[in-house]
């Protein structure tokens, strides 16, 4: 058995099975024992928790690699997970004010406040009408080909803009602080797995045009850690120079 056939047969298939929980978990624990979800962006478990719901729709219709659906499933807990964690730990408006331009970098208001309710319930609202919607949708039109199609294109479209809110978010606070290195470590990691997976296995042509997209939104997120920390760590220096000249 080849080198390839190895990762693709069986190591790809482990890792995606288990990314969700290796990506996110440290998240998690920090925003838990930080008791703050300052500088995550909640748009990141709602483009997950609507990503992998469509993609567990899509399934239904056109049967691919079960280990995606596995996937998909467990995604789904753990950015239901994430999403409480961070609901629960998000900073007041008033914690909000003591953070150096928080006033320029707040999040522009949406429609409806759209994903920006200061309540936890319409958030939780949000996803049971989604699923409900979905799922009656699935029934009335899962024998068409068409609506099935469409469905894989949502869900991999959508899954491939996760990193966007996070840059967004990151170029606004000229930070990275509040997201963790780990989750894009495992983001730049899947993508190259993923990428190997859906070349040599049979998977729809969808997955790896999104797959592709989605790689390179986390380069972008990559370089904004590094160019960031860098500069953090620039300004560190000149503080302590300048203390110890005072002193």
């Amino acid at each position: 058995m080849g080198a390839v056939q190895l990762l693709v047969e069986y190591v790809a298939p482990v890792f995606l099975i288990t990314s969700p929980v290796t990506s996110y978990a440290d998240q998690i624990w920090s925003i838990h024992t930080q008791r703050s979800s300052l500088g995550f962006s909640l748009d990141i478990p709602l483009i997950m928790l609507v990503a992998s719901i469509l993609r567990i729709y899509y399934w239904f219709g056109i049967n691919f690699e079960f280990s995606l659906l596995v996937q998909s499933v467990i995604m789904v807990f753990v950015q239901t997970i994430l999403l409480k964690v961070a609901l629960d730990h998000r900073p007041t408006k008033a914690a909000e004010a003591g953070v150096p331009f928080s006033a320029v970098n707040q999040d522009a208001e949406r429609p409806y406040n759209f994903w920006q309710w200061r309540q936890q319930r319409p958030f939780w609202e949000f996803l049971l009408y989604f699923i409900t919607t979905v799922g009656i949708l699935q029934l009335l039109f899962g024998s068409s080909t068409f609506f099935v199609s469409l469905l894989g294109y949502l869900a991999l479209g959508i899954e491939a803009t996760l990193p966007i809110p996070q840059v967004i978010a990151n170029y606004r606070n000229q930070s990275c602080k509040g997201f963790r290195v780990s989750v894009i470590i495992f983001w730049l990691l899947g993508d190259l797995l993923k990428g190997v997976f859906f070349t040599y296995s049979k998977t729809p042509m969808v997955f790896k045009l999104c797959g592709l997209c989605q790689f390179m939104f986390d380069l972008t997120l990559g370089y904004q850690y590094w160019a960031y920390s860098e500069r953090e760590a620039a300004v560190e220096v000149k503080m302590k120079r300048r203390s110890m000249q005072i002193s």
